[in-house]
This record gives structure tokens, sequence and C-alpha cells, in this order.
């Protein structure tokens, strides 16, 4: 597999999605474009959205963000004013804390600039490769490759990698696909994940990958009628 291949592979997802009409922005891509690229906001959003639905991450970020506008103002907060605030999202008590406390690290030990090196982003409490990733991408506009559930699980589906962690398939990415493509990677295949290539029953009719799809060959086909029941048992958790 080389760049050329994961940049068609892209172009078809891209292409599917626009002619079906599915190409909404992501919760991260929208919060880049209304908050220009502010890192600190998408920091926090990227935090926010794990095990979240992308239309009530971006709900609960504008009305926090109305009330909280910078680093200094969320580490100030009360907490039970944030958690009154967020608690429509998972885990709410905990990501409550989370953001304040990383709000108050950016504060005394950044002051209070989201630094943009990934291993100070991983000094930050709960903020794994995935979310440091997020905001170099989607803050700072630097190549990375954040790499989610639906990243790790298509390329893995796709036969691009063959890996256990969402770690080994950055990894895996990073050496196979050339620089100057890596900030379409996150974006495009997050969209492709919520929309055709899902966990669950993936809708295979509509894609136009599934020809060179090893997931498609090896657990869909084999299975005719009975194949939306097949899904993948591939480890998704990281951070």
């Amino acid at each position: 597999m080389n760049t050329a291949c994961i940049y068609e592979i892209m172009k078809k997802m891209k292409q599917t999605l626009s002619y079906k009409k599915l190409a909404r922005p992501t919760a991260l891509k929208g919060l880049q474009a209304e908050e220009e690229h502010d890192p600190f906001k998408i920091l926090i959003g990227t935090i926010l959205s794990a095990r979240t639905r992308d239309e009530i991450t971006t709900r609960v970020v504008n009305n926090l963000f109305r009330k909280f506008k910078k680093p200094g103002e969320l580490a100030k907060a009360d907490i039970e004013e944030i958690k009154a605030i967020i608690h429509s999202i998972g885990f709410y008590n905990v990501k409550a804390k989370r953001i304040k406390e990383v709000s108050q690290l950016i504060v005394e030990r950044f002051k209070g600039e989201v630094p943009s090196d990934i291993q100070k982003l991983l000094e930050l409490p709960g903020v794994g490769r995935k979310t440091a990733n997020c905001v170099l991408v989607y803050g700072f506009n630097k190549a990375a490759i954040p790499v989610d559930i639906h990243v790790h699980r298509i390329s893995n589906r796709l036969g691009l990698v063959n890996t256990k962690s969402p770690e080994k398939t950055e990894i895996e990415l990073s050496r196979i696909l050339d620089k100057k493509y890596w900030l379409k990677v996150n974006d495009t295949f997050v969209m492709y994940g919520q929309n055709i290539c899902l966990p669950i029953k993936p809708n295979c009719k509509l894609c136009k990958l599934k020809e060179d799809c090893k997931f498609y060959h090896t657990s869909v086909v084999p299975f005719g009628k009975n194949s939306s029941l097949k899904t993948s048992t591939i480890n998704t958790s990281n951070n």
C-alpha cells in the first residue's frame, strides 16, 4: 500500500459522501470553522466529544464557550456550573473536572496558551495521542493523524494496516502515507465511518471501496444475507 492508493481511497470516500449528500461536517471540523482554529476550544471540544454524538457535542461546546471563552475563565469557573452546562454529554462529572484541570494547567504551566508540541500536549491530564493530534490538526493546522475508532476500524477493514490498537494504526499510517495528506485523514475517515462504514451493519451497498476491501471479502460476502450481522472485533479504545 502506498500514498497514491490511500489518496484514491480518500477520493472515493468523498465522492460517495457527496453523491449521497452525507458529507456534513464532523463536530471538530465544524468547531474549527466556527472558532477560527482556536486550539483551546479544539482541545476542550475533543475532550468533551469522547463517547458523545456529534450533534450533542456541538451544542454543549457552544453553550460552554458562550460562558467561558478563555483558559483563565474556565480555570476559575465553579465546577458545579460547568457540570450544569455540560450535563447532557456522557460522563459529564468526570469531564467537568478534567476540562477545569486542563485549563488550570494551561494557565499555570503554559502561560494561558495551548502548546503546539505533541509531547507537551500529552503532559495534560486525560490527553492521549488522539486528542493531542486533533489539537495539532484542527487547532494548529499541523500535519498529524488523529486515530479515533473510525480511522482505526476503517484502516483495518480496508487492509491498509493490520493493527490491534489506535496507537499502532497511527504509526503505520504515518509510515505509508505522504505527510502532505495527513491533515485530510481524520476528517475524511470519520465522516465515512459515521455514515457508510458503520461499526455494525456497514452500508457496503453504497461503498465504492468494497471490491478492494479486505473486510467485505472475508466478513460480508461469505455470509450472504446474514452479512449485516457480522461486525468487526477490532479494539477501538483510545483518547
